[in-house]
């Protein structure tokens, strides 16, 4: 991904943060069209997008619905703790982005868990009990209250870069900040 080879050639740190885009999808998630009627050219943005991560390297499929990330996100802040948030973050990137799946789901977030190597059960009772709900909920109020609206945001020295940019406008932002 962009990210990591911009780490490598300019030695500096990222935070990650989850940030969903439409909390209010409904577990069972919605349909493309039901999410943004007549605002948006589906399949114009499905095709940029497709396009965004050819560039990057990146699988992409043709997907039709949106599924909420909340318990994705939850799972991943213990995953975090577990040392293995890039293998999840790429799986989960996976499912969601490739195969379509409903990440909302309990049941396919422990199907990612197992291809990890990390305890199932253990992150069914994360899952469970809601054990990193507060933690997310503390991290998206910071977000927000730092004004991020979109995703990804790099933030850097009060300047912000928003959505997926040319390597040369990450290169250009960097090159100014650090």
């Amino acid at each position: 991904m962009r990210i990591d080879q911009l780490q490598q050639e300019f030695k500096f740190n990222c935070r990650y943060r989850p940030f969903p885009l439409h909390p209010e999808t409904p577990a069972e998630g919605q349909s493309l069209e039901q999410l943004f009627g007549a605002q948006m050219d589906i399949p114009a943005a499905m095709a940029r997008l497709t396009q965004v991560a050819e560039s990057l390297g990146l699988p992409f499929g043709q997907r039709s619905h949106t599924y909420n990330s909340r318990n994705a996100q939850e799972l991943g802040l213990w995953v975090a703790d577990q040392k293995k948030f890039k293998v999840y973050v790429d799986a989960v990137y996976r499912a969601y982005f490739v195969n379509g799946i409903n990440i909302a789901k309990p049941e396919e977030l422990l199907k990612i868990i197992a291809t990890i190597d990390l305890n199932v059960d253990e992150a069914k009772r994360v899952l469970q009990e809601k054990s990193y709900a507060a933690l997310l909920d503390r991290d998206l109020e910071s977000a927000i209250s730092s004004g991020i609206k979109a995703v990804p945001t790099l933030k850097c020295d009060g300047r912000e870069l928003v959505g997926f940019q040319s390597e040369e406008m990450y290169t250009a932002f960097l090159c100014d900040t650090l």
